[in-house]
């Protein structure tokens, strides 16, 4: 049994208008998956916002027009999609305004998540401002297990020699030689970006100053990641860097909180006497 068919027993043919308002301001996600969420519960929404748009605290992001039980089922399933989607949107685009447009910023981890959330989660970075792909271009990340399991960097980067219109990225972590070996060896044998991917900014430096040394800064990007923290941006971008990848700091980020409330005058008018 359903205790909310007992609660509304005498009102379930009535409907009501309830608006959706932000807790604190944001960026709103999650539209998409609200929407596979209404057409299943069977309500009606009046968009006030689109995905991106910018929201403000106790401003309307949407009016719920459904039955009692309607609007409490909205209340579960509607804000939940978006309150966790808008509050990585909105945590994107503070690491992207912190960028000042000097590095790009990367949100790779949604690979990490379930695979019932990653699209919406890959939809926030980009309502955020951000991408969730290391390149803008056809790519070919190469890790470290592809390293271990042929071998080594140039091993791997001979198998995708042929495929020229690729963007090849190699993960740089120091394992099986030196970090300036490692990238000697990547940009040696066509790699074109190079993701230190060890959170240390000490090998950051030691890899670019390889990059410098070959001469090819202009040929080649280099990314960071790794327990990347936004209130560090500064340094990351006086690290010269032209990609960071931000893990837990946007896919883990609060969520941008919402209430879903039954407009109270129309309530009284249900509840005036005949």
């Amino acid at each position: 049994m359903d205790v909310r068919d007992v609660i509304f027993k005498d009102i379930i043919d009535k409907e009501f208008n309830a608006v959706i308002t932000p807790e604190r301001d944001g960026i709103l996600s999650g539209i998409a998956q609200a929407e596979e969420q209404i057409k299943e519960i069977g309500i009606k929404i009046k968009w006030h916002k689109n995905e991106g748009n910018q929201v403000k605290k106790g401003e309307p992001i949407a009016v719920v027009t459904a039955d009692p039980k309607g609007i409490a089922t909205a209340e579960e399933k509607i804000i939940g999609a978006l309150a966790k989607y808008s509050g990585i949107a909105t945590a994107t685009k503070g690491a992207v305004d912190s960028s000042q447009g000097k590095v790009r910023i990367v949100a790779g981890s949604w690979k990490k998540m379930p695979p019932e959330i990653k699209t919406g989660v890959r939809d926030a970075v980009v309502a955020g401002g951000a991408s969730f792909r290391i390149s803008t271009n056809k790519m070919i990340y190469i890790d470290k297990n592809y390293i271990r399991m042929l071998g080594s960097i140039p091993k791997v980067l001979d198998t995708v020699k042929e495929l020229t219109d690729f963007t090849k990225v190699i993960q740089i972590k120091g394992e099986q030689f030196s970090i300036e070996e490692e990238t000697k060896q990547a940009l040696e044998n066509g790699c074109n970006l190079l993701m230190v991917d060890t959170g240390n900014l000490e090998d950051l430096e030691r890899c670019l100053s390889v990059v410098n040394e070959l001469g090819v800064r202009n040929q080649v990007e280099v990314a960071f990641a790794g327990n990347v923290k936004i209130s560090d941006m500064d340094t990351y971008i006086n690290a010269g860097i032209d990609v960071l990848c931000i893990g837990k700091e946007i896919v883990d980020a609060p969520l941008l909180d919402m209430k879903i409330d039954v407009k109270y005058k129309y309530c009284l008018e249900l509840m005036r006497w005949d």
